[in-house]
C-alpha cells in the first residue's frame, strides 16, 4: 500500500503544479496539493513525534505552500 500511496502523492503533486503554472487556477491547485498531503510519501507506521525533522519540515512546508496557494488564489479573485 505504501508505493501506491507514494504514487498517487506524486499524481496530485504534479497535478497541482500543473494546475498552478499552467492553467493559473492557484485554488484547485492548492486543493489538489492539499490532497497529496493526504497521501503521505514516507513511511506512514512511524508517528508524527517519531519521524526524522526533516521529514516533519518538509510536511509543514507542503501545508503552508497548500495554504498560500488558496489564500492568493482567493485573494485574487476578490475584486
Amino acid at each position: 500500500m505504501n508505493q501506491f500511496s507514494k504514487y498517487l502523492y506524486v499524481g496530485f503533486l504534479l497535478l497541482g503544479l500543473y494546475q498552478s503554472i499552467v492553467i493559473k487556477d492557484y485554488v484547485q491547485s492548492g486543493a489538489s496539493l492539499g490532497i497529496a498531503l493526504a497521501f503521505d510519501p514516507f513511511d506512514q507506521n512511524v508517528t508524527w513525534k517519531e519521524r526524522p525533522v526533516w521529514q516533519k519540515i518538509t510536511l509543514l512546508i507542503h501545508l503552508a505552500v497548500c495554504a498560500s496557494l488558496i489564500g492568493f488564489g482567493i485573494g485574487l479573485n476578490d475584486k
